[in-house]
């Protein structure tokens, strides 16, 4: 140990020992000499070291320092480290070398924090049980996808402020009334009561984003009213007042990840199957805090009586493709609708039609991407027409729409190259036809194809027989025979009369 300077921390470490042990132990636990022990033992030890005021190398910063780097920190605070950096690389080479960055970066940090502007400070907030809810729209950006097709989607988030409880569902397209609408009607649903006060950005869907302070839109303005609710919104382009809930968006993403990793797979079969999912993963996150929530759930407002409604409404007359056009997608419907007025109640994820205020069909809703037009055609509306043109089908503009599935799909190629031209629309077409009046649509595609992979296409009769033939099981019929006394006892008793 000699010649070596023996530390403040040797020194501590020495003197809490020798509380307990011996001046040898003591010594040795802290790693000095016992000469030394002896020094510190009759406070005649070395004094600490002392700090050095006085630099050891040249300042790589003095040529700059105060005549270029001081001025722009002071003119502009907004500078970065790496922007001032970049500035001295590119017009003062001969004064800065580049080998200097970190030391530039820490005195520019040092300076700052001794005579730079004031920082924003995070004031961390308390809120009353019930007292707020904050809903908003995330984008999803895991590939998941339903039955092969990329699912490209939001999820609408909503969260009570206090407890920390969460609702959360699959939205298909933008942040519309609709889906605004229809997500706070069922958080309220899920929850069993209502907050006092409701935060959201800056929706379209909610507000029209003017000057004024409380510019809601009339349907979202009703909507908060039916639910007895005061809305509010944080400023436009200041996320960071959301913040209660951007931060848990995060969260709900990241679990939505792993739960996703862990499941082994990012396809589900139907859209069905993904959102129960979402609910699995959401409810597993909620059961960590449902003491809170308990807690917080008797002080929410209690839900009003009836719903209130989550749609827009559309009237719409059926041309005569037997079709309605809505949101730049165009929808087939059943034929006998030609020319009638329909209701049209818009959803989230649906449509439902009403026709002379019966309502008459629900459909899938489909979003245009873009500026380009989407369709959903269904068979079944319009193969009863068809089924009498079949010629039609050839240069239809949705022919390929009206084939159900792949397997459709290839049975069309096979006759169109097998058969002539009216034989092969007459083929598919009634083909479609026997599928909607068997409702065995798959089995019947899959039945036609196998045969084709053999060599011999399936003719119409013999789909026909086998997809349509009464094949029904009469049911066992047992009789029973009376014996003679029983009827000998009916004419004794005038039980039979002519």
């Amino acid at each position: 140990m000699s010649g070596k300077h023996i530390t403040d921390q040797q020194i501590r470490l020495f003197m809490h020992h020798r509380k307990s042990q011996t001046q040898t132990v003591a010594a040795a636990k802290a790693g000095i000499s016992e000469r030394s022990a002896r020094r510190i033992d009759h406070q005649v030890h070395q004094p600490l070291k002392q700090e050095r005021d006085w630099r050891t190398r040249k300042d790589p910063l003095a040529e700059v320092w105060d005549s270029i780097v001081l001025p722009l920190l002071e003119s502009s605070p907004d500078l970065t480290p790496v922007g001032i950096f970049d500035h001295l690389c590119e017009n003062h080479t001969d004064q800065f070398d580049p080998r200097a960055r970190r030391t530039l970066e820490r005195r520019i940090g040092s300076w700052r924090h001794l005579h730079g502007p004031a920082q924003p400070v995070m004031f961390l907030q308390t809120h009353e049980p019930g007292d707020l809810g904050i809903a908003d729209f995330t984008w999803v950006k895991e590939p998941v996808t339903i039955a092969g097709e990329v699912l490209r989607h939001k999820l609408f988030h909503y969260r009570l402020v206090a407890s920390g409880w969460a609702y959360a569902q699959i939205t298909y397209g933008g942040e519309s009334f609709s889906a605004l609408s229809d997500g706070l009607q069922k958080a309220f649903r899920s929850s069993r009561g209502v907050p006092r006060q409701l935060r959201t950005d800056s929706l379209s869907a909610a507000y029209k984003n003017r000057q004024e302070q409380d510019d809601f839109t009339e349907r979202f303005n009703e909507f908060c009213g039916h639910y007895g609710v005061q809305a509010t919104r944080n400023n436009r382009g200041v996320a960071h007042e959301n913040g209660a809930i951007e931060s848990p968006n995060n969260h709900i993403k990241r679990q939505l990840k792993q739960a996703l990793l862990l499941r082994g797979s990012y396809e589900f079969s139907t859209s069905e199957a993904y959102e129960t999912f979402v609910q699995t993963v959401v409810e597993r996150r909620n059961r960590r805090i449902s003491t809170a929530f308990k807690a917080e759930q008797q002080n929410l407002q209690p839900l009003p009586v009836h719903d209130s409604s989550t749609y827009s409404e559309h009237t719409l007359r059926v041309s005569r493709t037997s079709t309605i056009a809505l949101k730049r997608v165009t929808y087939t419907v059943p034929s006998r609708l030609i020319g009638s007025r329909l209701m049209v109640h818009l959803f989230d994820a649906r449509l439902e039609l009403w026709c002379a205020g019966v309502h008459t069909l629900t459909l899938s809703r489909i979003y245009a991407s873009g500026q380009q037009r989407q369709r959903s055609v269904n068979y079944h509306h319009v193969i009863e027409s068809l089924v009498k043109k079949p010629r039609a089908f050839r240069h239809a503009q949705w022919r390929d729409d009206l084939l159900p599935s792949d397997d459709y799909q290839r049975i069309w190629q096979h006759v169109d190259e097998a058969l002539s031209a009216d034989k092969a629309c007459l083929y598919v077409v009634r083909l479609l036809h026997l599928a909607k009046k068997s409702d065995r649509e798959s089995a019947l595609g899959r039945y036609v194809l196998a045969g084709i992979d053999r060599g011999n296409l399936p003719s119409l009769l013999e789909c026909e027989d086998r997809f349509l033939g009464l094949n029904l099981a009469l049911p066992a019929m047992v009789i029973h025979q009376h014996a003679l006394a029983d009827y000998q006892a009916l004419l004794s008793t005038g039980g039979c009369h002519e």
